[in-house]
């Protein structure tokens, strides 16, 4: 019989919310607690998982359960580490579990917590992260039961910025940044995982030596914040805060996160916006702004995992996350359809202004707002990706004028 407590941080402390219980990972459901539900910090875990006594079901359950995992080479390294089927979710999320994106914690003994503690790496260490990529990374995913959303191969650190010393979280203790390598995936993805002028988190490169596949590409955890006075091994601790991506919110399953048919994903995630954000009007037009950036840049990968709300401390509020793991996957020949419909269209190639147009009419914008923002951004598309280019160039990045120039000719600037 399968029982894993689920604990999500309130004004940081830890609230048990309920359990999942079940045969298998194929009949596990989640169900509230009962004093959780009558507590006074008593918020939804997820907008697909609304408040009530009874449990949900055995899919609903695993669509929002199984979003807190890792996908392709770490999930399948970690199955096979723990000689388990890569299709059980319950059994992965069980060894992973504790250290999830945003506030939630999953573990098998109610009463299991372990000490908060953070073990310092000397750049060696670090180094090896870049070496061995996704290998190493998933190694740390089971050193440390992190979980952590994505295909691509990272881990969560601990950064402490006034020493510029990188610690490996342990027990109960947050990570602050994630950690991705170079060339896991794609040459000089790093380098191109550069932002322009959207709300996004700080980031920075680490050059642990000369070569590419010894950079790092550090982003501050938006879902981390320092409020209270908790600290562990000298170094102070971060709270966690509660995030979900839309697949999650919508009750999406991961295999359907990309658009295969138009469904209306696009309407579908700027209602969610509208109905459950606290100031939707700013937030929808930031969503705006992201998939008009996306398509200029020719980024083909923002399927509805790769945005996320992102919740308050006490679970009351909620907003837009920043943008993350944008990169022009056009640069490297991938596919050209883009991850949902935009105006009845779905490849890159075919779609215009004129499709932004449609689509904006059909979210419920007016042409005038909508416009404005992709107009703007498409005007000052080319002066900001060469500045960012030149300031990559002047750092030591070479490569990053090749990648400019590839951008410009193969994402969705190209075609207006």
């Amino acid at each position: 019989m399968i029982k894993l407590s689920v604990y999500i941080e309130i004004e940081g402390k830890q609230r048990l919310v309920g359990y999942i219980t079940g045969d298998s990972y194929i009949d596990s459901c989640f169900q509230y607690k009962e004093s959780y539900l009558d507590s006074e910090y008593s918020m939804p875990i997820s907008i697909s998982l609304p408040l009530k006594k009874d449990a949900f079901s055995a899919d609903v359950t695993r669509i929002f359960f199984e979003g807190l995992l890792p996908e392709g080479f770490s999930r399948k390294a970690v199955a096979n580490w723990i000689k388990t089927d890569e299709n059980d979710y319950i059994t992965i999320l069980s060894v992973l579990g504790r250290e999830c994106i945003g506030a939630i914690k999953v573990v098998s003994d109610e009463n299991s917590t372990e000490y908060d503690t953070y073990e310092k790496l000397d750049m060696d260490q670090v180094k090896a992260l870049a070496k061995e990529g996704a290998t190493k990374s998933t190694q740390i995913l089971m050193e440390t039961h992190l979980s952590l959303t994505g295909a691509s191969g990272k881990v969560g650190l601990y950064y402490d910025a006034k020493n510029k010393d990188w610690y490996l979280p342990k027990g109960d203790a947050p990570s602050t940044h994630i950690i991705k390598q170079s060339h896991i995936r794609l040459n000089d993805i790093v380098i191109n995982d550069k932002n322009l002028s959207l709300d996004v988190p700080k980031s920075f490169i680490i050059n642990t030596g000369s070569d590419t596949d010894e950079l790092l590409y550090a982003t501050e955890r938006y879902d981390r914040t320092f409020i209270q006075n908790k600290k562990a091994n000298n170094l102070k601790v971060p709270n966690r805060l509660h995030q979900e991506d839309f697949a999650q919110a919508m009750a999406i399953p991961s295999k359907d996160k990309y658009e295969k048919s138009d469904e209306g994903y696009l309407k579908r995630i700027f209602n969610l916006i509208r109905n459950n954000c606290s100031d939707p009007i700013t937030d929808q037009n930031k969503l705006w702004q992201m998939i008009c950036f996306n398509y200029l840049i020719g980024n083909t990968d923002c399927h509805i995992k790769n945005l996320s709300l992102l919740y308050d401390d006490k679970l009351r509020k909620i907003k837009l996350a920043p943008a993350y793991d944008i990169v022009s996957t056009r640069v490297y020949g991938l596919t050209k359809d883009m991850s949902f419909f935009i105006g009845g269209e779905v490849d890159i190639d075919k779609i215009n202004r004129e499709n932004f147009i449609i689509a904006a009419k059909d979210i419920g914008f007016t042409k005038k707002n909508a416009m404005n923002i992709f107009d703007n951004l498409a005007d000052l598309f080319e002066n900001a990706i060469n500045n960012a280019a030149n300031e990559l160039i002047d750092s030591g990045f070479k490569s990053a004028g090749k990648l400019k120039e590839k951008i410009l000719l193969t994402g969705g600037y190209a075609n207006i």
